[in-house]
């Protein structure tokens, strides 16, 4: 922990929101849950605190996490939350934001946060991609960037894609979400000169192979910016595209 959320934490401490315990955990690096060993120090590794993946998780073991995050003054992010975990959350979380087409959960610390940073656009091929689409956005905002969404404008139509292309070359990073044939980033890395960051998912007919088809046209991808992150994995899409923008930021920052 840096020196600034230390004090934080000491003065949580001193106004009773954080118990002692939780204080020494926290400052110790990692907390144990019995069912879950988490990782207090990620933030100042990486920039970001550990997130939850709520999947393959009791509502109670989520909760569990939440509060020792919460507790440790560290932002609380959960991915692929299902519907009785997120009415479990939102009886105990009322504060906290939910959004069901991404299936997050956000439980930000208490306090003002600075201005998004960069730019990321996250495309669809299709209607069907958008849960993966709006993971991959609500993880950028989370992460601190600003991310719009373009949905729906697959190479079925390509003229679709054509008419966005001066907003898509405005962006720092371009998240491309795209299931079927997944022929879609391609055509991005052709129109901008930014990172694109591939995402197939498991939409499409019986040869599609749950997404193994998309993943291996995009791997295959002739345009040389295109980098691919697992299939469904809109989070992962959207942490990188995050962490691309902050590096950005700070650059300029530095002149």
């Amino acid at each position: 922990m840096t020196a600034d959320e230390v004090r934080a934490l000491l003065e949580r401490v001193r106004g009773g929101a954080v118990t002692v315990d939780a204080a020494a955990a926290a400052l110790g690096g990692v907390a144990d849950l019995g069912f879950a060993t988490l990782d207090l120090d990620r933030k100042a590794r990486c920039g970001f605190p550990e997130v939850v993946l709520a999947e393959g998780k009791t509502a109670e073991w989520v909760e569990g996490a939440v509060r020792r995050l919460a507790a440790a003054g560290q932002d609380c992010f959960a991915t692929r939350v299902s519907p009785a975990q997120a009415e479990h959350l939102a009886k105990h979380f009322p504060a906290a934001e939910q959004d069901r087409l991404a299936r997050t959960f956000w439980l930000p610390t208490p306090g003002d946060r600075p201005a998004p940073a960069g730019r990321v656009c996250v495309v669809t091929a299709g209607t069907g991609d958008l849960p993966v689409a709006q993971e991959a956005v609500v993880t950028a905002r989370v992460m601190g960037a600003s991310a719009d969404l373009v949905a729906d404008v697959g190479v079925a139509g390509i003229h679709r894609v054509l008419r966005r292309r001066d907003e898509l070359a405005a962006a720092d990073v371009v998240i491309v979400v795209a299931g079927m044939d997944g022929a879609l980033p391609s055509v991005v890395g052709g129109l901008v000169d930014g990172p694109v960051i591939a995402v197939p998912t498991s939409i499409g007919y019986g040869a599609a192979f749950g997404g193994v088809a998309a993943l291996l046209t995009m791997l295959n991808s002739c345009s040389a910016g295109v980098t691919v992150v697992n299939i469904d994995a809109g989070f992962k899409a959207g942490y990188a595209a995050a962490l691309i923008v902050r590096r950005l930021g700070r650059a300029k920052a530095r002149g």
